[in-house]
């Protein structure tokens, strides 16, 4: 993974903050994600950043090349003490300031890292799903404990202060989301933020090629794992490619990505008669490539989704986008403003827009460039930690900020 570090240049911080990142996984998605990017954001704008968690997977490798200070934690041992109580070491040695724990199963683990430290570190804990703590003890007393709590969307703030509930849902998860209970002046919202110096519009033909798509294609392309028992509403895009293939010949339909719905989705493609017309990609480590060979992409969401920084994505490389008006999609989807939002759920609704943006004028390369932009003064790294470092001074330096 490549951030360009060196790139990343705002302003010099006024105040140099230490910072540990608490992290119990770094094995894969958007979380582990946005952690470490997060970090080398900071980093780069001269703060003083640790990351704390499991060695030899993939994210911490990930640190490691885009220069992230990484302290390897033991096996995590009985109630992950031995995990805590190394992060804990790390805070006291390196007189840490701000603790900031990212997964849920984290949420309890960096409360201790920063209590055990003896150092009073603010804590901070960060919110990267539509939904609110699953833990009856955590809805309940987590803000009592913690300093600020970071919702990734506006949407996720109001689940957690509000609650969300939608009991007609077929999805189980969306039917009950119920709001934490606390001081809500704690939840802030702070956008995350993907990397526009990859995420940028050029030709992609190598890509194209590579997976046999002609000139002439239209590719309608879904990004993202598709596992059971539903993906990210790979079988419904599917499904509105067979309503649509014969009336729209140049058409062609992309699935990226991996996951044990594989063999279902390849009985699909079958069975819908879209054999040649649709298809798995062999494994892509190359998303900016896959944006820009893509000529839309479909995000047919069916589950929850806290923002969807891959709409952003795709509108950095100037691509239109049709997805899901669900949970914080839109929030993600206005920042570019390119493309239709559609019902959840509605396969109808989805082919119609898939029609008729297979017929739609894309934008010019110059207002493709200009999309790009857009995204990047909103969603880049440096403008993700920029926000993210103003909260932690909120914290360290406000007066009169609990």
């Amino acid at each position: 993974m490549e951030l360009h570090p060196e790139k990343i240049q705002l302003n010099t911080p006024i105040r140099k903050l230490r910072v540990l990142h608490v992290n119990s996984m770094l094995k894969g998605g958007g979380t582990d994600d946005q952690c470490v990017k997060l970090a080398a954001g900071l980093k780069s704008l001269g703060h003083e950043i640790w990351l704390a968690g499991p060695d030899g997977r993939p994210f911490s490798k990930a640190a490691r090349e885009l220069a992230v200070p990484f302290h390897a934690t033991p096996p995590e041992g009985l109630a992950k003490l031995r995990f805590i109580l190394s992060a804990a070491k790390l805070a006291r040695r390196e007189h840490i300031q701000i603790v900031h724990g990212h997964h849920g199963r984290d949420l309890w683990p960096t409360m201790l890292v920063a209590w055990l430290s003896g150092q009073r570190p603010k804590i901070v804990l960060t919110r990267h799903m539509a939904k609110s703590p699953a833990s009856w003890a955590s809805r309940h007393f987590l803000l009592s404990q913690c300093d600020a709590l970071i919702a990734v969307s506006e949407f996720v703030a109001r689940v957690l202060r509000e609650g969300v509930y939608e009991p007609e849902s077929p999805e189980p998860e969306r039917r009950a989301r119920p709001p934490m209970l606390g001081n809500h002046s704690k939840i802030r919202v702070v956008y995350g933020g993907i990397d526009t110096e990859r995420f940028r519009p050029f030709e992609s033909l190598e890509q194209r090629h590579a997976w046999g798509l002609e000139p002439e294609h239209f590719a309608f392309g879904v990004a993202g794992g598709y596992d059971l028992p539903r993906g990210k509403g790979q079988r419904e895009f599917l499904q509105a490619a067979a309503r649509i293939h014969e009336a729209v010949p140049q058409a062609r339909f992309l699935l990226v990505g991996g996951g044990n719905m594989a063999k279902l989705l390849r009985s699909d493609i079958e069975r819908l008669g879209l054999t040649g017309k649709a298809w798995l990609t062999p494994y892509c480590n190359d998303m900016p490539a896959a944006m820009n060979a893509f000529d839309c992409l479909v995000l047919p969401q069916v589950g929850t989704e806290a923002l969807g920084l891959v709409v952003c994505e795709a509108h950095a490389c100037g691509k239109p986008v049709i997805a899901s008006a669900l949970d914080g999609i839109p929030e993600a989807f206005h920042a570019g403003d390119y493309g239709q939002l559609v019902r959840p759920e509605s396969i109808e609704d989805l082919a119609a827009a898939m029609r008729a943006w297979a017929a739609h004028a894309l934008k010019s390369e110059t207002e493709r460039r200009q999309l790009h932009a857009r995204i990047a003064e909103r969603f880049s790294i440096p403008t993700a930690a920029s926000r993210l470092a103003a909260v932690y001074e909120s914290l360290l330096f406000d007066e009169g900020t609990s």
